[in-house]
């Protein structure tokens, strides 16, 4: 008997629950827009990863010049501006892409996936670890998925309440504004050493290659530019002070859109029992919320405003998700899935819903 397949602890009324020959007929459309665009991928795609290359560097290189004269105010400001776009793009649009492999078809070392190296104090080998396997394997699956709240914020009721939430909505904005440090230190899962299920020779050991990194990154950014600066050290040190801010702040934003809004939903760990890859599928657009807006915003995200599209088919050229975009939509529209698009306004207000609604215990 083709019963439907429950997912989740509440159902979400947007949504209908499909049968497994539902399911398996989901998984055969959402893989033929996939084929459809891998048979389409090539020197096109290759001359837009390159071009977001040089746009990175020469933005980089331009807005540390502007800082150097940092003491005229203007040139501080477009300084800052410049060098704060460059590292978005350099976290967004390329290295998460990049680490994806989405690029590897290349063969050019400068976008291989595997050892590809970003701009910001984590390591490339953790969030490949914590991102790329485990978020996108086990995606709101909880006890699994650590970007659920990332350990620090209670953003569902199916995570159990405790007292320290309540400040929740106080501390999740130094945690936006030091959005790099959440990430950087994610995979080291301090929890775990509070409790004993981890020793404090496992901690340091996994602290050893962050500190590398981000020691690294320290000094380039706040010891190494702001001498060579001379008298515009201070200027140079705020603008890069600065523009990390800026990164941090836009990608918690579009991050956090992208998975805790209002209709997302989160999992318990039965759903992976015998799941198919259309039960997969399912999973990824019930757990997923996109961003309508501009082409230069949805490359200003990394194109991970079309984060449904992400989470089906992260190792396609995010570029591509735009073209994808509707063709999905009206798959979601045929099997009655809720196709979670609104407003960056109106998604990271939901967003800030969840952060005030959840650090007291409501269960629903």
């Amino acid at each position: 008997m083709n019963m439907p397949v429950k997912l989740q602890y509440f159902k979400n009324p947007k949504n209908r629950e499909l049968t497994q020959s539902e399911l398996d007929q989901l998984a055969a459309e959402l893989d033929a827009i996939r084929q459809e665009v891998l048979d389409d991928i090539g020197e096109k795609d290759a001359k837009y990863i390159k071009r977001v290359y040089a746009s990175i560097r020469y933005s980089s290189i331009l807005g540390r010049a502007c800082l150097f004269a940092g003491w005229f105010p203007p040139a501080w400001l477009l300084g800052t501006g410049l060098l704060g776009f460059a590292k978005i793009m350099e976290n967004m649009e390329l290295g998460h892409n990049v680490m994806h492999g989405q690029y590897d078809w290349m063969n050019d070392p400068r976008f291989n996936g595997s050892d590809y190296e970003w701009d910001t104090v984590g390591t490339s080998d953790n969030w490949r670890q914590t991102h790329n396997f485990k978020h996108h394997t086990y995606t709101n699956i909880k006890g699994m998925d650590d970007d659920i709240g990332y350990g620090l914020l209670r953003l569902f009721p199916e995570q159990r309440w405790k007292p320290g939430y309540l400040l929740q909505p106080i501390y999740s904005i130094p945690f936006c504004l030091l959005f790099q440090w959440g990430v950087a230190i994610q995979n080291l899962e301090i929890g775990k050493l509070l409790i004993g299920k981890k020793t404090k020779k496992q901690l340091y050991q996994d602290w050893k290659p962050v500190q590398k990194k981000a020691a690294t990154q320290m000094f380039r950014d706040y010891v190494f530019f702001p001498l060579i600066a001379g008298p515009a050290a201070a200027p140079v040190f705020l603008g890069n002070l600065a523009a990390n801010g800026i990164r941090n702040v836009w990608t918690f934003s579009i991050i956090f859109c992208g998975h805790f809004t209002k209709d997302v939903e989160v999992f318990p760990k039965s759903v992976m029992q015998e799941e198919s890859r259309g039960h997969w599928y399912m999973r990824q657009i019930r757990g997923s919320s996109n961003l309508t807006g501009s082409e230069a915003f949805h490359i200003l995200t990394g194109h991970l405003s079309h984060q449904i599209e992400h989470h089906l088919f992260p190792d396609i050229p995010a570029r591509r998700y735009r073209q994808m975009a509707p063709k999905v939509e009206a798959v979601c529209k045929k099997f009655g899935l809720n196709y979670n698009n609104a407003s960056l306004f109106k998604q990271y207000g939901q967003v800030l819903g969840r952060i005030a609604k959840y650090a007291f215990p409501f269960k629903k």
